[in-house]
């Protein structure tokens, strides 16, 4: 009983400052669609829009070296797309090099403007993004780096573990939010035993916004899992969700898909 007016007084901080969780979309996988048959359709620009219509108030992309899925001319559609409100957010390595076809996330940042970019550490031989920054070793290299983006006009998000312990050194990078990555979260609440994964989400969370970051969310997030997550993270900013989202679009449309989200997130 010694704890309840702690506990009681952290609930109430949190109910205070609930804030409206932003929902992303990513077309990544519409272009992955695309790709696999050649010419234009699926049309990127025609489901993002189709997204923006229904209520999502941002378009995340993720170009890649080797441009399997989001191109390029891609990146520059979306860019010009996104305006009144919507934010666009280019995700990616920004250590990889340019290649033939690829100006380099650095180029392209500077070239569309984006709002946000947020920083992975992936590889071309990963299928997705699997795990986040460790900044004991990268932090003398991702400090200019932010420093260049942030100059771009764009904030700058780090992907980070849930549960890592070095949340607050992003703040002192010049970062301006963490995006958790959410994967063993949903790979947990799959399983049915995800207390540990959430508790880490929120901690992690807690320690984002003691050290004035903000919090999105990413990774396999989907409409069953998500309720969870943002219950666990009052404050959460963003949610940027594409794989899951796209396949239950498949069935029950894109636009009712994304409306579904929005009403999870209380939006």
């Amino acid at each position: 009983m010694a704890h309840a007016p702690a506990a009681l007084a952290r609930n109430l901080a949190h109910a205070y400052a609930r804030v409206m969780t932003a929902l992303s979309v990513n077309v990544n996988k519409i272009a992955v669609l695309r790709n696999s048959r050649g010419g234009d359709e699926p049309d990127v620009g025609h489901a993002a829009r189709t997204c923006i219509a229904a209520g999502c108030r941002g378009i995340p992309v993720h170009p890649r070296t080797d441009q399997r899925h989001i191109r390029p001319d891609d990146v520059r559609l979306l860019a010009a797309l996104c305006s009144g409100g919507i934010e666009f957010n280019i995700e990616g390595n920004g250590f990889a090099p340019a290649r033939e076809g690829y100006p380099g996330l650095l180029a392209l940042v500077r070239e569309t403007r984006p709002a946000q970019c947020t920083l992975v550490p992936d590889g071309d031989a990963q299928i997705t993004s699997d795990h986040g920054f460790d900044l004991r070793a990268d932090a003398a290299r991702l400090r200019p780096l932010i420093a260049e983006l942030k100059s771009c006009g764009a904030r700058v998000s780090l992907f980070m573990d849930a549960g890592t312990a070095d949340i607050a050194r992003a703040a002192e990078l010049g970062a301006d939010r963490v995006e958790l990555y959410t994967g063993p979260y949903a790979a947990a609440f799959k399983r049915g035993d995800y207390t540990r994964e959430l508790d880490a989400c929120a901690a992690s969370a807690d320690a984002a916004h003691a050290a004035g970051l903000g919090v999105n969310a990413g990774h396999d997030l989907d409409q069953a899992n998500l309720p969870a997550l943002k219950a666990a993270l009052p404050r959460l900013a963003e949610v940027s969700i594409g794989h899951a989202l796209i396949g239950e679009a498949l069935y029950a449309g894109l636009g009712p898909t994304v409306r579904a989200y929005l009403k999870i997130l209380g939006a």
